[in-house]
């Protein structure tokens, strides 16, 4: 006899578990602790067995009824319906190991061991806290291109569009290591290209004309603030490295006798390492920084704990207090003061003035050929420009340079 709800809600537990029939092999077990636990009773290849399908009320009758229809179907097709529950509770499991989040985690751990820079890190987590609230518990086999286009729009729409081009590049990264390591099959933010609003190129700011270069070299030499930070504004433009080379200088890097800073490999754009000839002038502002923070690690350490180095923002800041603007100066402007007037001086050649700049040679074999090359160019060049900015800085005759946009003689 069939089973109807009332009974099941009327039925009492007993000091032994007991059984109550429905049909085509579904029972419900009532243990004596009250749990009321539905039961499919089958036979697989000649063998009894028993398949849990879910409890009530939780399941309802006709539910119960319905799972034991689906197992009898599996049993049809000549599939064991225990088999099949473990086969898919596996792939559930399987499918939260590889999650977006939990296949992003790993790869960016990937680039932790591979010796990424910290600041590349930071960045690729903020990446993944953006994305994590849509995608992150997504089964990253199962995201789609529109999906992904969904949650990059999101972020456009607040008018954040470099930081939507950057999460696609991103997450395009990680869906390819996905591809990778056999946990996806496709790469859904490749179609994306295009797909995106392109934010207009914002060149940083820097000052190119001489006669304001001097001006800025004054006011750095007079500011006010932290030492640390004014002597780091003074040696950026002698040494014009990136602001977080600059920043995250440390005094183990730094040969005073042999006039060379050597940058590893770890610290550079580029991963690769970096050596800096020193002009007397830079020299003069590291030994001046030396009887400061010599004892500790960082060349210049930040305010609140030598264990850390300054911050870029305060080397901003600095120059806000001074009176410059963003659309005026930033810390990378002095990397493009230099690049500017040593190609306008007429007196480098392009090759160093560009290992100066630790740029990346786009030819490789011509980057291979040419390593090691120049250095004896570079030092020279390093102490031309040192005294040329203290022509600048006194307001001296200003050099005669080439005309922007025009070849040299």
């Amino acid at each position: 006899m069939a089973l109807t709800d009332t009974a099941i809600r009327l039925s009492k537990p007993r000091a032994k578990p007991y059984k109550m029939a429905d049909e085509r092999g579904l029972h419900l077990l009532v243990t004596p602790a009250g749990g009321k636990l539905w039961r499919f009773r089958y036979r697989h290849e000649g063998r009894e067995k028993l398949l849990a399908i879910g409890s009530y009320p939780d399941t309802t009758l006709k539910a119960a009824r319905q799972r034991r229809d689906d197992a009898r179907t599996l049993l049809e097709a000549g599939v064991d319906p225990a088999t099949e529950k473990q086969r898919q509770k596996l792939e559930r499991t399987l499918a939260k190991a590889t999650t977006f989040e939990a296949v992003a985690t790993e790869f960016i751990e990937k680039m932790e061991r591979e010796g990424r820079a910290p600041s590349t890190i930071v960045k690729a987590r903020w990446f993944l806290e953006l994305l994590k609230p849509s995608l992150g518990a997504r089964p990253i086999a199962d995201i789609l291109p529109q999906e992904l286009l969904s949650t990059l729009k999101r972020v456009e729409a607040r008018g954040r569009l470099e930081t939507a081009q950057r999460l696609r590049a991103f997450a395009g990264r990680v869906f390819r290591y996905a591809v990778a390591t056999s946990r996806a099959t496709a790469n859904p933010a490749a179609p994306l290209t295009g797909a995106l609003t392109s934010p207009r190129v914002k060149h940083r700011a820097a000052i190119l004309e001489p006669g304001r270069i001097g001006e800025l070299l004054r006011a750095i030499s007079g500011y006010e603030g932290q030492p640390e930070t004014r002597l780091a504004l003074m040696l950026a433009p002698h040494v014009f490295v990136r602001p977080g080379e600059l920043r995250h200088a440390e005094w183990s890097e730094i040969d005073l006798d042999a006039a060379v800073w050597t940058i590893a490999a770890d610290k550079m754009k580029m991963r690769k390492p970096h050596a800096v000839p020193l002009s007397r002038q830079s020299l003069a502002i590291l030994r001046e920084a030396h009887a400061l923070t010599g004892t500790g690690r960082y060349v210049f350490p930040g305010t609140r704990t030598a264990a850390r180095p300054i911050s870029e923002n305060t080397m901003t800041a600095a120059l806000r207090r001074m009176g410059y603007t963003t659309e005026e100066m930033t810390p990378h402007g002095f990397r493009s003061i230099a690049s500017t007037l040593l190609n306008e001086s007429g007196k480098w050649s392009a090759d160093a003035i560009e290992r100066a700049l630790a740029h990346r040679d786009s030819d490789m074999v011509r980057a291979a050929y040419h390593r090691g090359q120049h250095w004896q160019e570079r030092v020279n060049m390093a102490q031309w420009w040192s005294d040329y900015l203290d022509q600048l800085s006194t307001g001296g005759t200003v050099l005669p340079m080439k005309q922007r946009g025009k070849p040299g003689p």
